[in-house]
């Protein structure tokens, strides 16, 4: 498997998590997004959305964090991601989707790149506008996690891809000076977790084009 990854990419964090959970090796292939290296020609002859992560396996392009976790899933399905019960699995994919979708996408590179270079605003009205999406998007997560089924991690007591996606938004928002006063369960889980090898391996710190 070859994972075209950024060390920064919440998204791509969420696959190397995964990947490191179950155990699977990977060649990693270094996008730099900051250095806009995903809009070039090379990289979006093989992702044309030109996003990270994308991860080749088989000779097959996967795209897409939640998708790519999924596959994995199915795949490689020891150390599960999502439980066998429905109604369970539904929760793992709501509590992961709401960080996803409801979170990342309005606070990633490309949107906080717009507020400032074509919106013109300041920097610190910049930082303000992560910090409330953040902080809003956790404090509904927090209300989520408190519906008796959560255990050590997100869904009882096994890591699950919620586990994966809550991770890296944490890490992420601590770089922007995030209050989490207000999320306890939310940083209770993100303790723990960071006491797993499988999410050190896989923070931005540990990847070999940190910076």
């Amino acid at each position: 498997m070859k994972l075209y990854t950024y060390f920064r990419s919440s998204a791509a964090y969420r696959v190397r998590i995964a990947l490191n959970l179950k155990g699977l090796a990977y060649e990693p292939a270094f996008v730099h997004l900051a250095r806009g290296r995903h809009n070039e020609p090379e990289y979006a002859s093989v992702n044309p959305a030109r996003l990270v992560p994308a991860l080749i396996d088989d000779g097959h392009l996967l795209t897409q964090s939640i998708a790519i976790m999924e596959y994995l899933d199915e795949v490689h399905p020891a150390s599960p991601l999502l439980p066998r019960d429905p109604v369970e699995r539904a929760r793992v994919r709501a509590l992961s989707l709401l960080i996803a979708c409801d979170i990342h996408p309005i606070d990633n590179l490309r949107v906080l790149k717009y507020l400032s270079g074509v919106l013109k605003v300041s920097e610190e009205q910049k930082n303000a506008w992560y910090r409330h999406w953040v902080e809003d998007g956790l404090a509904k997560l927090e209300a989520m996690l408190g519906d008796g089924m959560s255990g050590r991690y997100c869904h009882g007591d096994a890591p699950t891809m919620a586990d994966c996606c809550l991770v890296p938004q944490v890490a992420n928002g601590k770089r922007f000076d995030c209050d989490f006063s207000h999320v306890p369960n939310v940083m209770r889980i993100y303790d723990q977790c960071s006491t797993l090898a499988a999410f050190q391996n896989a923070a931005p710190a540990s990847q070999p084009d940190a910076e």
